[in-house]
């Protein structure tokens, strides 16, 4: 899992996912000439930091998106949230301005939150969860499981990938924004008719770990029931172990799927992780087997 590893211990807080994106494109020129097919590769100054894989002849695309919540700096040791991150006093935070290397602890609450830095950070910084990652034999606990497992996940997926476009987005966590450029330029070039949202979602009271992935029915938003129902044919078909949500909040690149001028069908598909938008996210490695084996079986069967 030493790929899992690295990309937990980038810093990418939405706006500046530019260190992910780099280490991802690295990633894939070393590993492109290994996998079973080997995909056209869309990046640069036309796409910002966003990466689009096109494998064979697409009829689906998987969506993971690269960002992280975090917070930045704004002025009298104020800082502002970027995302939703939880704030829990006393929680160290890192990163880096013009004056060198930034390690402080959260201080506030929901009415103002605040860093404890010695020096004043410079207006615009912005500073991620410091990271600790611990595995064991049940779990994996660490800062950013959302959405590192779902860059993972897309990764593993591309080593055996015969037809789809694989698709590494930015701004997921505060608002979205890359979605529409992206959709616009695989429809003008190779078009799909469906999505699958690489992504986590939230251990509730109908969603447990070590039941399997999560097939998501509902969000804030609501997919096609018809597309719904043959995702959820072929994960039984599959025999890997799933679970189904449903909620009435939350949302996801799906949503930017849905409101787009494409008639794509989405699905959100991932595993479920405790400690949401904490330094101390949770997620069952059973469930996370079971989250790369379903994409891989769909991408092949959808």
């Amino acid at each position: 899992m030493n790929l899992l590893f690295d990309l937990l211990d980038l810093q990418g807080v939405s706006g500046d996912e530019s260190q992910t994106s780099d280490f991802i494109l690295n990633h894939i020129l070393k590993r492109i000439n290994t996998w079973d097919v080997i995909p056209a590769v869309f990046y640069g100054d036309d796409f910002h930091d966003c990466i689009l894989l096109k494998f064979g002849t697409p009829n689906t695309a998987i969506f993971a998106h690269m960002d992280t919540i975090g917070f930045m700096s704004r002025y009298e040791n104020q800082l502002v949230a970027i995302g939703g991150p939880e704030i829990i006093p006393g929680t160290k935070l890192i990163g880096r301005d013009s004056l060198g290397l930034i390690s402080c602890r959260l201080k506030g609450d929901e009415d103002g939150i605040f860093h404890d830095f010695p020096r004043g950070i410079e207006p615009g910084t912005r500073l991620s969860f410091d990271q600790n990652i611990r595995i064991g034999e049940e779990f994996i606990e660490a800062a950013y499981l959302d959405n590192r497992l779902g860059l993972y996940t897309a990764l593993k997926v591309c080593e055996n990938l015969k037809n789809g476009w694989v698709v590494f987005s930015t701004y997921e966590e505060h608002g979205g924004g890359s979605m529409p450029f992206l959709l616009k330029f695989i429809q003008e070039n190779s078009p799909i008719r469906q999505a699958l949202i690489a992504d986590i979602t939230w251990v509730t009271e109908g969603v447990r770990p070590h039941e399997g992935v999560v097939i998501s029915i509902r969000d804030k938003f609501i997919p096609r029931k018809k597309f719904l129902d043959r995702i959820i044919f072929l994960a039984k078909k599959s025999g890997i172990p799933f679970q189904l949500e449903v909620e009435e909040s939350g949302g996801s690149d799906g949503r930017e799927v849905q409101f787009s001028p494409y008639a794509v069908d989405w699905c959100f598909i991932g595993a479920a992780e405790e400690n949401v938008h904490t330094p101390d996210e949770k997620v069952s490695l059973v469930d996370l087997e079971a989250m790369i084996k379903m994409y891989k079986y769909l991408m092949d069967h959808l």
